[in-house]
């Protein structure tokens, strides 16, 4: 068993002994979801804590974004209690990338691309330059923020 879901595990009956509810239904909800993730497709599989980490951090954004939505529609309980489980997500997702340190990931990339093709890349090669972008900053960035700082590299 990956040892991030292990942790989960432990980390949910401990939160049960302390009738923690939040903590209780945030893991449980995160654990529905590994649970779902390794049945998915033709065979069941054991997650590795990587993909675990995608799953945890896709969890995390979706409550991000139900928060937003819950506090556009007036209903401020409800998305502080959305926040409160994106919160309780974060702790098991590795630290984020600040911006100076998405922009350097952004330049070895651009970097990268530019040996292999031999000149900058332009617009063009902005699925190559997010490949390797993508690949260094694994899970510590959303995907929005790496292909901003990439955009920009490659527009200036």
């Amino acid at each position: 068993m990956a040892e991030l879901k292990a942790r989960l595990r432990a980390e949910l009956v401990t939160a049960m002994k302390a009738r923690e509810a939040l903590v209780v239904s945030t893991l449980r909800m995160a654990l529905t979801a590994v649970t779902t993730e390794e049945v998915a497709g033709k065979n069941a599989r054991e997650l590795t804590d990587d993909e675990v980490l995608k799953v945890l951090a896709k969890e995390a954004k979706k409550r991000d974004e139900a928060a937003e939505a819950f506090a556009a529609a007036g209903r401020s309980e409800k998305a502080e209690t959305e926040r409160a489980e994106g919160e309780v997500l974060r702790r098991y997702l590795p630290a984020q990338l600040d911006d100076a340190e998405l922009a350097v990931i952004a330049e070895q990339a651009v970097a990268e691309v530019t040996e292999a093709l031999g000149e900058r890349p332009g617009q063009r090669q902005m699925g190559q330059v997010m490949k390797i972008a993508s690949a260094k900053s694994a899970g510590r960035a959303d995907g929005g923020r790496v292909a901003a700082a990439v955009r920009a590299l490659l527009q200036g």
